[in-house]
């Protein structure tokens, strides 16, 4: 009988961002309803943007794993990602010929979705060797040219034939998978090694993200508990496959990361929590959460790398800060009406506070890198992007409801604040050690700034509790607009003038 919750193994390396490797193994058996055990293989140092480092422990340890589970655990199913070694492969390779699960899926891992090598060139040969042991192998279309020992398919018909081939010589199924392909489908087939034509072929359009890491450990891991419960490949793969093309979809909810960020694992689960009362309590929490995209688009800004880690060029950054210190000027005006409309004392008092301090503190800021005392004095009135934001910001704060007003200016704290610790990072990545725009940066992590916009969420939280479902729904809209506004503003182009001031540049 197939077990109702299937028991699946996943033996396979580490991922700390967790999208990958044991990580990914482990959500996906969990989103096909299995439960997940795991036998780590190697301790990789990586996130989104790369791998820089592996460590792999002792096979003895390996080894000592996959026994204290054999030994304890009815196995219906395992998954075999990253080995790495000769030794590590040997090890998993005679544990499989002592007690092999009803169900073993190889992904023969090489290769890092980010580029990282993961397996040594030396260990292909016994990684070969393991492929009889596998009901199924999911290699991407460089993997599966590596264990074919040819060149990398080009098109689906040599992809194809390439795993016909491999699945003849090593009497397994093989799943052929055309995401490296170029164009705009993305096919999948599965092919055995007695059968001349697919045992079963999928098709689709190729879902527009950047966010890849881990597809291929995830697939595979819920293969093997899909299998393990229906007993059916071509099946078990038309559920997997179509799970996997939802996680893609979704993955910009999730925006963990600056390079291929994970799958959304549990896309599907989400209404049900949501109908559980799992949603955001705050209203706030919605209207950060409907911002991620725009939030990610900020930070994978040239403007915007360029100033946290050091590269920006200091015109640019003169530029900015000219239309910077035009926009401070609406800016303050806006906090200005919001405060003469405020309902209570200390709505006042905030807003009248931060309009002074974008007249006084913050201005005087650009001020001491600006050699002009007065916004435009450089020759570039303000910009188109810098007009609108401001036009914005004071038709929102003077026209529209109070708390309408008070989401149209919590992006200036809370974007602002965020982006903060994203330059943060980048800065400390760069580790310079005389950072040209090190004060720049302290500013967004002042904890001064960092309060503020911790107070400007509690006040629009407030406002939206006794507000009308059609306002709240302004204020999603105004949130998103000043959203947009922000990264239009940070990604303005250079004015055709050469603007002088910062100190050095003439």
């Amino acid at each position: 009988m197939s077990p109702q919750v299937p028991r699946v193994l996943a033996v396979a390396g580490t991922d700390p961002t967790g999208g990958a490797g044991q990580h990914a193994d482990l959500k996906s058996i969990a989103a096909m309803g299995g439960y997940g055990m795991s036998a780590v293989t190697a301790v990789v140092v990586q996130n989104t943007l790369g791998v820089r480092s592996v460590h792999v422990p002792p096979v003895e340890f390996l080894a000592a794993q996959l026994d204290a589970v054999a030994e304890d655990v009815e196995i219906d199913a395992v998954k075999i990602g990253m080995l790495g070694s000769v030794p590590v492969i040997e090890t998993v390779t005679r544990w499989l010929e002592d007690r092999r699960p009803p169900v073993v899926v190889l992904d023969p891992v090489m290769v890092a979705t980010s580029g990282g090598r993961l397996l040594e060139r030396e260990a292909e040969d016994a990684l070969r060797a393991m492929l009889g042991h596998a009901d199924l192998v999911t290699p991407n279309l460089p993997e599966l040219a590596v264990l074919a020992q040819e060149e990398v398919a080009s098109s689906w018909a040599e992809a194809l034939a390439q795993g016909h081939r491999v699945a003849r010589a090593h009497g397994t199924l093989v799943l052929v998978k055309g995401g490296h392909l170029t164009g705009d489908r993305t096919p999948d087939a599965l092919v055995g090694p007695d059968a001349p034509e697919p045992l079963a072929a999928f098709d689709g359009a190729r879902v527009p993200t950047e966010n890849s890491h881990g597809t291929g450990c995830s697939l595979s891991s819920a293969l093997a508990t899909l299998q393990a419960r229906h007993g059916d490949w071509a099946h078990s793969l038309g559920i997997a496959r179509a799970w996997l093309r939802g996680a893609l979809e979704r993955s910009g909810d999730l925006a963990v990361g600056h390079g291929s960020g994970p799958v959304h694992h549990f896309h599907h689960v989400q209404d049900a929590l949501e109908s559980w009362g799992a949603a955001p309590a705050r209203f706030s929490d919605e209207l950060w959460a409907a911002s991620a995209g725009l939030r990610r688009e900020i930070e994978e800004l040239d403007f915007v790398r360029g100033l946290g880690d050091g590269r920006l060029e200091p015109e640019r950054f003169l530029a900015y800060l000219d239309q910077d210190l035009q926009y401070l000027d609406g800016y303050s005006r806006a906090l200005t009406l919001l405060a003469a409309r405020a309902p209570d004392e200390r709505q006042r008092l905030f807003f009248a506070t931060g309009a002074v301090s974008c007249t006084e503190t913050e201005s005087e800021l650009h001020r001491a890198r600006l050699r002009h005392a007065e916004p435009g004095a450089a020759g570039a009135g303000p910009g188109e992007v810098t007009r609108r934001y401001t036009s914005f910001l004071l038709a929102a704060t003077a026209a529209e409801p109070y708390p309408v007003g008070l989401a149209a200016v919590l992006p200036c704290f809370w974007v602002y604040a965020d982006v903060g610790r994203h330059l943060g990072e980048l800065a400390a990545a760069a580790g310079a050690a005389e950072h040209p725009y090190a004060d720049w940066l302290a500013t967004y992590a002042d904890e001064g700034f960092q309060e503020a916009t911790r107070t400007a969420r509690e006040l629009l939280d407030e406002a939206a509790r006794g507000a009308a479902p059609a306002v709240r729904e302004r204020m999603r809209e105004v949130f998103l607009e000043a959203c947009a506004l922000e990264r239009d503003f940070f990604a303005a182009p250079v004015p055709a003038v050469r603007l002088a001031g910062i100190d050095g540049i003439e």
